[in-house]
């Protein structure tokens, strides 16, 4: 039986990135070179596999099922073309995250997906811009928000709690009462989703006074300078956990009040869910959510 290989790869190097242009650069083609092989794929198999969305491509439920039935088979031929080439196959996986997950939640834990998989290289983006998945070649995206982004794949990270944090040198544990932070300078996070007046309301204590205060446009700058003494944070524990487990912040104040809330949300183009790379990541992400979830 005749097997058009050459379309099928060209199909898939252009599922795996989601663009024709980035295909096309990939394999040193033209674009309209990628299209011809998916339009003669779809010929041969009697079914449109891709459809324009935008600037983009997006597969269509025929091209999701038959991407999926030979995404696996590729990478195996791929890599044994490599070893036998005697090269070591890499294949890069590039993750974008806001710059405090990516620096108090990733970071320390990102060696363990290294260690385990060591044909994979991580490139990590730490940036609050959202991403453009037609014209930017980011795998996954751990995005900051309220999670009401339609047209791609949505995954809560984790619950997180807000809780007053500081240094142990500049209070004592359990030692205020909520009304007694007025007297302190509080760290504010501006671009936090729970802010100080709203703690304040939540506690029922006396509106805030603006007094001492500080502001800082990033949670782990106000994470650091809570641990340098210079005052209060409101911060999430799952970006001060490491902080909290090595007691270099602690809670100031008696019985705060609970405040959770979902901040951190996995995003990806619904197609990336099929690339295998893709797929190992987010099964550490999800045991390494569980991990934490357990140790909190």
């Amino acid at each position: 039986m005749y097997l058009p290989l050459r379309a099928i790869s060209v199909f898939h190097a252009a599922a795996s990135s989601g663009s024709i242009s980035r295909a096309a650069a990939e394999l040193n083609v033209t674009p309209s070179a990628v299209s011809q092989q998916i339009q003669s794929l779809e010929t041969h198999l009697g079914t449109a596999l891709m459809t324009k969305v935008g600037r983009g491509v997006a597969l269509t439920e025929a091209g999701e099922r038959y991407f999926a039935m030979i995404s696996e088979e590729i990478d195996r031929i791929a890599d044994a073309t490599q070893r036998i080439r005697g090269l070591r196959s890499v294949t890069l996986l590039t993750v974008r995250a806001t710059p405090t997950l990516s620096t108090k939640f990733l970071l320390p834990r990102l060696r363990s997906f290294l260690d385990g998989h060591p044909d994979l290289e991580v490139r990590l983006n730490g940036t609050n811009e959202m991403t453009d998945f037609a014209q930017e070649a980011v795998d996954i995206e751990i995005r900051h928000g309220t999670g009401q982004w339609p047209g791609v794949y949505v995954e809560a990270l984790t619950e997180e709690s807000f809780l007053p944090v500081c240094s142990p040198a500049y209070c004592a544990p359990s030692s205020l009462d909520a009304a007694d932070l007025q007297r302190h300078r509080l760290i504010y996070s501006i671009k936090s989703q729970v802010q100080w007046p709203h703690w304040f309301s939540v506690a029922r204590a006396a509106p805030l006074d603006p007094g001492q205060r500080v502001l800082f446009d990033r949670s782990h700058m106000a994470i650091d300078a809570a641990v340098d003494g210079m005052g209060i944070a409101l911060e999430s524990t799952l970006m001060m956990w490491r902080e909290l487990r090595d007691g270099t912040l602690i809670c100031p104040v008696r019985e705060p009040p609970a405040i959770r809330l979902t901040t951190q949300w996995i995003v990806c183009p619904f197609e990336h869910l099929h690339k295998k790379k893709v797929i190992l990541f987010l099964d550490w992400l999800r045991a390494e959510r569980a991990a934490w979830q357990s140790a909190s």
